[in-house]
């Protein structure tokens, strides 16, 4: 029997969430090139290719390729990779909140006809959120609650270093949401570009008595309430981000291969 030829597969990255994204796929069907910003100390394990601008990665002809690198990889490298009509499925959802790069991706999909993905990530119900978002009396309350370790750094920069009881971080927009908290609030952003035009309300909080990210979606409308809630276990090289994150990307990514990239 002939051997199955392995498919090219891009990733942007390769920190915490990448790693996972790569072991969720197994490993002899897949041919992984990785684009690493210049002075990257991160080192995928061989036989993985590395390279260092979009010019490289296109010139591997990858099928789809995954950005795990954060926000501003979005805008520096996702245009660019739609444009010449590689299909892309974003971790770094929040990055549309800031318009110029929502424009640019939007023209280069318009351009290339590729497809950009936006994986589920740590929630689910979405179908739901698009099915009652043309209600005009829909409301949607987000609620994303994690240890404290996830939200270290923010918790010092407020001089808040022995927090005994739940801190409510912030509450706002969820493009506000993201633009602040831009590792931790991806989930709210798909939920809100899910949910348009129905507003969203998000409120972010640091909890030292929980062990899991949780993400509380209430929705009321003339169709009924719902309430989803999602226990993630944290990633343990990042507990900003959640397992089921990487497992979530890597899903959709099988999903464009076995389409073939078609809507």
């Amino acid at each position: 029997m002939a051997s199955i030829e392995p498919v090219t597969v891009g990733l942007i990255g390769f920190g915490a969430l990448a790693k996972q994204v790569m072991a969720a796929f197994e490993t002899s069907a897949v041919r992984w090139v990785v684009l690493l910003r210049e002075g990257s100390s991160a080192s995928p394990p061989a036989p993985t290719a590395i390279v260092k601008s979009v010019g490289e990665m296109l010139a591997a002809h990858p099928r789809v390729v995954i950005e795990a690198a954060g926000q501003r990889s979005v805008a520096a490298y996702v245009p660019q990779l739609l444009r010449a009509g590689v299909p892309v499925v974003i971790a770094s959802i929040g990055a549309l909140a800031e318009p110029e790069t929502a424009q640019a991706v939007g023209e280069a999909r318009a351009a290339s006809g590729a497809r950009l993905v936006i994986p589920s990530g740590a929630i689910g119900g979405l179908d739901y959120l698009a099915a009652v978002s043309i209600l005009p009396d829909t409301t949607i309350n987000y609620r994303l609650k994690k240890p404290v370790a996830a939200w270290r750094a923010e918790l010092d920069a407020l001089g808040l270093t022995d927090v005994v009881g739940p801190v409510t971080l912030f509450e706002g927009s969820p493009s506000e949401a993201a633009k602040l908290y831009p590792k931790n609030t991806n989930a709210a952003f798909t939920a809100a570009l899910i949910a348009h035009p129905t507003a969203i309300s998000v409120a972010v909080v640091a909890d030292p008595g929980l062990t899991s990210n949780i993400h509380e979606i209430e929705v009321r409308s003339s169709a009924g309430e719902a309430l989803f809630r999602f226990a993630n276990a944290p990633a343990p090289d990042n507990p900003k981000t959640s397992v089921v994150t990487g497992l979530s990307l890597a899903a959709a990514a099988r999903d464009l291969l076995e389409s073939k990239g078609r809507p």
